[in-house]
């Protein structure tokens, strides 16, 4: 129990201030703003966390909302046209992954089917969205509007009047797109049923939302989770402490783990949306680069550095104004936030002595606003970051109020006062008693405390006239005195008093924070954008990347000494290669090559220097061209799967079939070995017919990379001659029994696939390879397959052996003996197998 107090006893020397219990522990040093004092600890992410999309579907338009529990963000799609399949809702489905998805009970065949695929055919998702149905008047026009204008946001001043308020969120909601207001009408009434993220608190409580933000999905470029996979843009694994195995799992070797190098957890976030949005808008690509090639010349080094110092102090800046909502503060909030502030302010003051012609330099120094200043300033004079975190709850600084310092002073001279009255309270007790103190509880006030004395067994002898007693502690008898009822009257419950008034003071500060909250949302979105092109900027410097070009004219990809941006860091050396499709010609590119000669790498390596192109990151060659590319098909690893309930070669037909079905003449194909999963006369037919279906599409063709070990493609002719087709394979040369590789692409047919000497490296017996090897050649001449004589001869020898034992362990004296029966089932039998 917290108190503070004096005590007074009989002593013979000069009584002073005896034992005081306190709940005021000894001041913490607050963690420093310098660039050497150790960070804090990152904030830990919301439990529960996750998105809840509302769509509508009508007339062959789309309108979609979500709300991100993440940064309490309400995200809208402008109305959109969708085909009959819903091909750009699946898209949103796939980028978001929606822990539910609203819909009105009124929907049509459509979307009806669309739903009930999702539910059951979804087997790889995680966790499959939960669907849930609202009556259709939920979804009206007019009440939904009403919905929008009459809601409770924090970043929306309470001085405005409602046509202010009406004037302001038509400048951030498309009212005129009917279906996306009718989403986030219904989304409003799913999240105030539902009561997402406030559903402990009371009911008067409303889900905190501090703001509406518009995205959009054209000039997408559509890459399916295969190509993920199989390019390894994300790779999750375990994590290898068994401490943080139930935190989830961590980035392994990826192309997103070796390029993430942001300082705060939103800028990590940005980049990973980045590289599940690609895009073809040239005018945000060449922005990003801008930037990267700002920071990479050496006179700007020191100032990214300082830059990324300072974006390590932004932090969850949502989580604190959701908290600020809901009234739930922490202590370390504010200083979290006062810091996150001051760092912005850095941001903006640096950025100022920067190029303004660069867009993102011009926005920092514009958005970071005088309100940051405002913040900064307001929680600098108020806050005591070291009494706070002494008292583990918000205190202010003195000359804040001075009620408040007035109550304090008190409470501070309590103990020497108390001493004094103490004695005083001593003259008048019995003689027996040898010390007394008075104490100060809070919630309870002001109490004489006085030690048990032995001759006080029963309760009743607990009573002491003039004294009320009120309860035993720890072998001492705590009592009400005339004195103590009068300093409960003149000094009141101090501690409880200066709680409440502070804590009014942080209510007020909050207000303060929240009606200024837009600026710390776009201070949240630019710094991000900044730790992320500063990322890309530190790797594109480290491993020697340069910046790609992009032509929206031309169709394809050109890459001058590219390289694999992963097998790079592990091998020892590594041979960099060409690629080049554009125009009409070599569309269709067939790679052919001995195994474990780099065909793989090739196409995994095109494939990943186009996709960094399109995040607008620099890329690993020296020069790069990257025409319109509007998707990127792969299948080239088979993503083998129980839950599935799919064949191998089932799943590498689906994804042949995606490409198919869904590749343009702006399309990226990699194929790698389709076929091999069935027999190999079917799977070379398949493959040939594929190739020859997209050649018959002529300019329409997309632009493929397609290896294969079917030499039979090649030397049976199955594909037509054309300028669409050219033959590609990987150099290498014979050195007696041995095969170098040199890993270098360049035109040809390979005529041989050296399987020989992959399984002579894989540690095969030299005599089973040169049987293969054998076997091989007869095939290929159309001769008959002997059994091997050596193999023959021995098992003739042991036929023999085995009929010489069956004479020697043959008794001829026993009388049962039938030697016909011997004879005829015993050595005939073996006989027959020896010649």
């Amino acid at each position: 129990m917290a108190s503070v107090g004096a005590t007074s006893g009989r002593t013979p020397q000069e009584p002073g201030p005896g034992e005081a219990p306190t709940s005021l522990p000894s001041l913490a040093p607050v963690p420093g703003f310098g660039e050497g004092e150790e960070e804090e600890e990152e904030e830990p992410a919301e439990v529960g966390a996750g998105i809840h999309l509302c769509v509508l579907w009508n007339s062959g338009h789309l309108g979609i909302a979500y709300y991100d529990t993440g940064d309490s963000t309400i995200h809208f799609m402008p109305d959109a046209p969708d085909h009959e399949s819903l091909k750009l809702l699946q898209r949103v489905l796939d980028e978001i992954n929606p822990l539910s998805v609203v819909t009105s009970a009124k929907q049509d065949e459509n979307m009806t089917r669309f739903l009930g695929k999702l539910v059951s055919q979804d087997h790889r998702a995680p966790k499959r969205p939960e669907i849930v149905f609202l009556p259709s008047v939920d979804f009206g026009l007019e009440i939904s509007k009403q919905r929008l204008l009459s809601g409770n946001y924090s970043f929306i001043p309470d001085s405005m009047t409602a046509t202010e308020k009406i004037l302001f969120l038509s400048s951030i909601i498309p009212f005129d797109c009917l279906l996306t207001v009718r989403a986030l009408g219904g989304l409003l009434k799913f999240l105030g049923r539902r009561r997402i993220g406030v559903e402990l608190e009371d009911y008067n409580v409303s889900v905190p939302i501090l703001g509406f933000k518009k995205f959009v999905l054209t000039h997408l470029v559509s890459i399916d989770q295969d190509t993920y996979s199989v390019l390894q843009i994300f790779k999750s694994e375990s994590h290898p402490s068994v401490y943080k195995v139930a935190s989830g799992l961590k980035e392994g070797l990826s192309l997103f783990g070796i390029l993430n190098r942001c300082r705060c957890k939103w800028g990590e976030k940005l980049l990973r949306l980045w590289f599940t949005r690609p895009t073809q808008d040239l005018g945000e690509l060449n922005s990003r680069l801008d930037v990267i090639q700002f920071f990479l010349l050496p006179q700007n080094l020191d100032m990214a550095q300082m830059l990324h110092r300072l974006l390590g102090h932004i932090k969850n800046v949502p989580l604190i104004l959701k908290r600020m909502k809901l009234s739930h503060t922490k202590v370390s909030d504010w200083q979290v936030l006062y810091k996150t502030v001051y760092s912005a302010l850095g941001l903006r003051d640096a950025c100022r002595s920067l190029p303004q012609s660069i867009q993102l330099f011009q926005e920092i120094a514009h958005d970071f606003s005088d309100d940051l200043h405002h913040i900064a300033s307001l929680i600098g004079k108020v806050v005591d970051f070291e009494g706070s975190l002494a008292e583990n709850r918000f205190t202010v600084l003195p000359n804040i109020d001075p009620e408040i310092d007035e109550k304090k002073r008190r409470l501070m001279g309590l103990p020497s006062f108390l001493t004094e009255v103490a004695r005083k309270e001593l003259e008048n007790l019995d003689s027996r008693i040898p010390s007394c103190s008075v104490i100060y509880i809070p919630l309870i006030g002001f109490l004489l405390c006085i030690p048990r004395l032995p001759s006080m067994v029963e309760t009743s002898d607990f009573e002491i006239e003039g004294l009320d007693f009120m309860f035993l502690s720890e072998e001492k008898l705590h009592y009400r005195s005339a004195r103590t009822k009068e300093l409960d009257t003149l000094l009141g419950d101090l501690h409880c008093d200066i709680r409440d008034q502070e804590t009014l003071l942080m209510y007020q500060l909050q207000c303060q924070v929240l009606a200024r909250a837009a600026v710390l949302t776009r201070v949240l979105d630019l710094a991000s954008r900044l730790d992320v092109l500063l990322a890309l900027a530190s790797a594109a410097r480290d491993y020697g990347y340069s910046r790609p070009r992009y032509s929206a004219r031309l169709l394809g990809v050109r890459i001058r000494n590219g390289r694999h941006p992963l097998m790079e860091l592990c091998a020892r050396t590594f041979v960099p290669n060409s690629a080049e499709c554009m125009g009409d010609t070599g569309r269709v590119k067939v790679i052919t090559g001995p195994n474990s000669s780099g065909k793989s790498i090739y196409l995994k390596q095109v494939g990943l220097i186009t996709f960094m192109a399109l995040v607008g990151s620099f890329v690993p060659a020296e020069e790069a061209e990257i025409g319109a590319v509007d998707a990127i098909f792969t299948r080239i690893h088979s993503c083998e799967s129980i839950s599935l309930g799919l064949s191998t070669f089932m799943i590498d037909l689906n994804q042949v079939a995606k490409a198919v079905n869904n590749a343009t003449e702006r399309s990226l194909v990699l194929i790698d070995e389709f076929g091999k999963g069935t027999n190999t006369v079917d799977g070379l037919a398949l493959l040939a017919a594929v190739i020859r279906h997209w050649l018959a599409l002529g300019p329409m063709c997309p632009h493929i990379f397609v290896a294969t070990n079917f030499l039979s493609l090649v030397q049976l002719q199955l594909l037509p001659q054309g300028p669409l087709v050219q033959y590609l394979t990987m150099e290498t040369c014979e050195d007696g029994d041995d095969l170098v590789f040199f890993y270098q692409v360049c035109e040809g047919v390979a005529n041989a696939s050296h399987a020989s000497h992959t399984a002579a490296q894989a540690g095969l017996p030299d005599r089973l390879i040169a049987r293969g090897k054998e076997v091989s050649d007869l095939i290929r001449s159309g001769k008959p397959i002997k059994p091997v004589k050596e193999l023959l001869k021995a098992k003739q020898m042991e036929n023999c052996q085995t009929l010489v034992d069956k004479f020697l362990k043959l008794d001829l004296e026993d009388p049962s003996l039938d030697l016909e029966t011997f004879m005829s089932q015993e050595v005939l039998p073996a006989a027959t197998a020896i010649l």
